[in-house]
């Protein structure tokens, strides 16, 4: 079993988490494609976006959320999910986000929740949630007669690049909710993350119980 100290040093360091069920989940999931077209990517842990070109062979490690995390000789990178028929024409049926159920109602702190499940680090397999990414969630009423959503959340590792990628998605997220007017999403670093703050669904997920 890993320890938290070691869980801890390797998510800091951004690598795969080294517990034999997320390495059997890679090997599963893991599969070789070649561009089809230019395609648009952010550089893990950096940030920075790049185009990986047209007949660069990738490596899909993790598909979740409706985006795609490749592995390339180059490095590891995001794909959006705008840019994952790049991977091939049977890509967005294997890999795009699947049809969810539609929430009805009014907008509340469950469905907040709920959706933002949906929202992963592009590195590890588990979403934000259960991750324990999440610090604050506030409902409010908005200008034009619907909510407003402010939400507090950390990263894993102060400094990583990929937080403004994964806030920003976590936004889309709650703004697609019916009834939700607007969403913003700050950075925090207090109280620090830490491995103990994953939840028991997330621990199983990553094999640490």
């Amino acid at each position: 079993m890993l320890q938290p100290d070691y869980l801890q040093k390797h998510i800091r360091r951004h690598d795969t988490l080294a517990s034999p069920a997320l390495t059997a989940c890679f090997l599963c999931m893991s599969s070789t494609h070649k561009l089809i077209r230019d395609c648009a990517a952010t550089l893990i842990p950096a940030g920075d976006v790049v185009v990986l070109e047209s007949g660069t062979e990738v490596t899909v490690t993790q598909a979740l959320g409706g985006s795609v995390t490749v592995r390339t000789p180059m490095g590891l990178f995001r794909i959006a999910p705008a840019d994952i028929e790049a991977l091939g024409t049977d890509a967005v049926s294997q890999y795009g986000k699947k049809d969810e159920a539609v929430i009805s109602g009014p907008v509340n702190q469950e469905a907040l929740w709920e959706a933002l499940k949906g929202c992963f680090d592009p590195e590890i397999p588990v979403n934000i949630v259960d991750l324990g990414l999440i610090y604050h969630l506030e409902l409010s009423p908005g200008e034009r007669g619907g909510q407003k959503v402010a939400a507090k959340m950390t990263l894993t590792a102060q400094g990583c690049g990929m937080g403004p990628v994964i806030a920003a998605d976590a936004k889309s997220k709650m703004e697609a909710l019916p009834g939700v007017e607007s969403a913003e999403v700050e950075i925090v670093w207090d109280p620090v993350w830490n491995p103990r703050m994953i939840s028991e669904a997330g621990r199983k997920q990553l094999g640490l119980e």
